[in-house]
């Protein structure tokens, strides 16, 4: 799934290429592009009709644009392999388009692309700030809102693993299996350390890590496998071929040289250096007690 830089990435494009512009009418080509828009979508298309988009937002994984008129926004969610393209009105649709915006200028229009159909578009008020589905998660470690001390404070009550606790969305957002490992690495943590023992020093390296890593794979546009994870312009980012740990499964750590290991985690991955982040004696959990 595209993770923060990959979202940052389009939110910046959208800044450019549509921000500001008037839509003139919406073409939903697939009715579970919208499906989290509960009136369907024929309302969704007459409400955005004539409306502004003001900018481009986005905190963690998720975008939205807020519209001129009411305290709502367009929001979007890009799953697996939604693609937010800004392309001219002449060229060829393709072939998984799902909703299309038209703008009054008649310049370029954009378009939502999903393969696997599990990202989606909808209209939402806001609440503090942010759309009210996603007020519930924590801001993300480029945030002005983000507390260092108040992470750090939570990750160590959680007692947990602490890669599950840096994939929590409620805790810190923006952060998913790939940037996970990639930190971990850099702070030479197990993916399975229990967070109740992590020293406060060793969580500011971490956090480091995390902003170090997702700020070099911004700046080389994201991280792409496969022609899925692109920018409005439809490029690929190529922050892959900077990757040390993740997906480099027997390959030699840039550090010590031992082969990177792979084990399952949650159903996916978590790639690490045995030499370097070695695997925690005691588990995450504190055990129960006998009765």
């Amino acid at each position: 799934m595209p993770e923060l830089p990959e979202v940052e990435v389009v939110r910046r494009g959208l800044a450019q290429w549509v921000a500001g512009r008037e839509i003139a009418a919406v073409e939903v080509l697939h009715p579970r592009a919208v499906r989290r828009h509960v009136p369907g979508a024929e309302e969704f298309a007459g409400r955005l009709k004539g409306r502004v988009l003001l900018s481009a937002e986005r905190r963690g994984k998720y975008l939205w644009l807020p519209l001129s008129g009411a305290e709502e926004a367009l929001m979007a969610h890009l799953g697996m392999s939604g693609q937010l393209l800004v392309v001219d009105p002449d060229s060829p649709l393709e072939k998984h388009l799902r909703v299309r915006f038209a703008f009054a200028d008649g310049g370029p229009e954009l378009r939502f692309v999903d393969q696997r159909t599990f990202g989606h578009v909808m209209l939402t008020p806001m609440e503090g700030g942010v759309p009210a589905p996603i007020s519930h998660i924590a801001p993300d470690p480029f945030e002005e809102a983000f507390d260092d001390d108040r992470f750090a404070a939570a990750l160590r009550r959680r007692r947990t693993e602490v890669k599950r606790a840096l994939l929590d969305q409620t805790l810190i957002s923006g952060v998913g299996n790939i940037y996970a490992d990639e930190a971990l690495w850099l702070a030479r943590l197990h993916w399975a350390h229990p967070t109740q023992s992590l020293t406060r020093p060793k969580i500011a390296e971490l956090l480091a890590g995390v902003r170090e890593v997702m700020a070099a794979a911004l700046r080389q546009g994201g991280t792409s496998f496969d022609s899925l994870y692109v920018n409005v312009n439809g490029e690929s980012g190529y922050f892959e071929r900077s990757l040390e740990a993740y997906g480099r499964r027997d390959l030699p750590c840039s550090r010590c040289g031992s082969a990177i290991v792979r084990d399952a985690f949650m159903n996916r991955s978590s790639f690490s250096c045995p030499r370097c982040q070695r695997r925690p004696r005691r588990p995450a959990t504190a055990p129960r007690r006998a009765t």
